[in-house]
């Protein structure tokens, strides 16, 4: 049997492989194995804007108060903000009910430890042992001990002032912000038209089908062009949950989580509070990071693909900053998991320091080609350990002649295998990899067979 547990949490198509029944066992496993040390367990729930959310909510609120836990529901609200609020209020667990960056078909749900942290393998999988094995470890409580829900309306202002308090004033900056009809639709503009600047909000209506559709930060074109078209300073874009940051410089040039992390971790290294001189990345960041920091005295530590396996190794090296190309950035002084929102006032906080376009902050970096493609497959598993994929992945390596690199893997959210290809010339390089995606298809088919 599949893990139910991926990288980020359950994930899956709502109502079909997340259905409302395994919504309400989650809720209950969760619930039983996150509070046993809580005389009076409380458990916050949020959700992003998707249509499935008050489906899978309401699943999730049963079970949670099935086995005596009190639910505090907070709404709509990003995924770093539940994160924030369930290691500052008195609660034994967190949850969040999202699928992110993925289309509006796909939901998850992820649990928070009550220090704020995503659970650690072990708890995940005492979990999914009580769910797959339709067990009920607990005494099933009845009249006062049910749990009831408890509405927590200001939940969105106790975030935003926790946002505002490291915070730089943002007067004189015009800011185009593509909020992926997503979490923070609302509390995006809100946050940074009160810290002073202008804000131009795209995609920032949700209708509960309309996430992450060809806006935020995995679709930034739409953002591109408002910022050359308004003549902003930038632009930034978030995902559907705003756990994620991608900007845009006043040119329209995409400042990805590589950039991103650049730009912030050289002006802390020069203020002396880069914590461990040290920079956190997974595989898919770009070379050129690595030489840019290399050549600033900063140590770059690798890790696989997941902001989990990012934070893993922040605590174990005690490093601060890190996160992953596709803008999932840790502070690990201010949040306990990727925040969007925040990354975006660290960004800023160094465009009005140095008093510089963004531009020319990104312009430390030079970023080596680097062509991404992703093919969906039915068994991305059995394709990884392939023998005519992984002897094609060895010709590509070959091809490249000790000048790049190449990179499969499968994604820990969705039925896809994802090729990187990296090296001097992009035309050579897009060959590569469109070589390595028609061997990977046509194997899948062979498992069909």
């Amino acid at each position: 049997m599949a893990r139910l547990f991926g990288t980020d949490g359950v994930r899956g198509v709502a109502n079909k492989q997340l259905t409302p029944e395994m919504a309400f066992h989650l809720g209950q496993a969760g619930a039983y194995v996150l509070s046993k040390e809580h005389p009076h367990p409380r458990i916050i729930i949020g959700k992003d804007t998707r249509i499935s959310g008050d489906m899978l909510e309401a699943a999730l609120v049963s079970g949670i108060c099935s086995v005596g836990a009190d639910v505090l529901r907070v709404g709509v609200l990003p995924t770093p903000g539940i994160a924030y609020l369930t290691r500052t209020m008195d609660v034994s667990a967190g949850v969040v009910i999202s699928a992110s960056h993925n289309p509006v078909q796909d939901n998850g749900i992820k649990f928070f430890s009550s220090s704020g942290y995503k659970l650690p393998d072990e708890v995940e999988d005492e979990i999914e042992t009580i769910v797959n094995n339709d067990c009920k470890p607990w005494d099933v409580p009845v009249g006062e001990e049910v749990g009831r829900v408890i509405e927590v309306p200001d939940a969105g202002r106790r975030y935003l002032s926790f946002l505002k308090e490291a915070a730089p004033p943002l007067d004189g900056l015009r800011i185009v912000l593509d909020c992926a009809n997503g979490a923070g639709s609302l509390l995006g503009p809100m946050l940074l038209g009160e810290l002073g600047a202008e804000v131009l909000p795209i995609f920032n209506t949700p209708d509960g089908v309309n996430i992450n559709d060809g806006c935020g930060s995995t679709h930034p074109q739409a953002l591109q062009k408002a910022v050359v078209e308004c003549k902003a300073d930038l632009g930034l874009a978030c995902d559907g949950d705003a756990d994620r940051l991608i900007a845009v410089d006043e040119k329209g040039n995409i400042i990805d989580g590589d950039f991103i992390m650049l730009i912030c971790a050289l002006d802390l290294k020069a203020k002396g509070l880069l914590a461990e001189d040290t920079l956190v990345v997974t595989v898919m960041s770009n070379l050129g990071l690595r030489l840019a920091l290399q050549g600033a005295g900063i140590r770059v530590l690798e890790t696989q693909v997941g902001d989990r396996y990012v934070l893993e190794e922040l605590l174990r090296s005690g490093a601060k900053l890190g996160g992953e190309q596709s803008g999932h950035i840790i502070f690990l002084n201010h949040n306990t998991t990727g925040d969007g929102l925040l990354t975006a006032l660290q960004l800023l906080r160094v465009v009005k320091e140095k008093n510089l376009p963004l531009s020319l902050l990104a312009a430390q970096m030079r970023r080596l080609p680097q062509v991404l493609l992703n093919t969906k497959v039915r068994h991305k598993e059995r394709l990884m350990a392939d023998g005519a994929v992984r002897v094609k992945v060895g010709e590509v390596t070959a091809a490249l002649n000790g000048e790049g690199r190449v990179l499969v893997r499968p994604s820990g959210t969705e039925p896809l295998i994802r090729v990187m290809v990296e090296g001097p010339e992009e035309r050579l390089l897009r060959e590569l990899a469109q070589s390595l995606i028609e061997v990977i298809r046509s194997r899948d088919l062979l498992e069909e067979c």
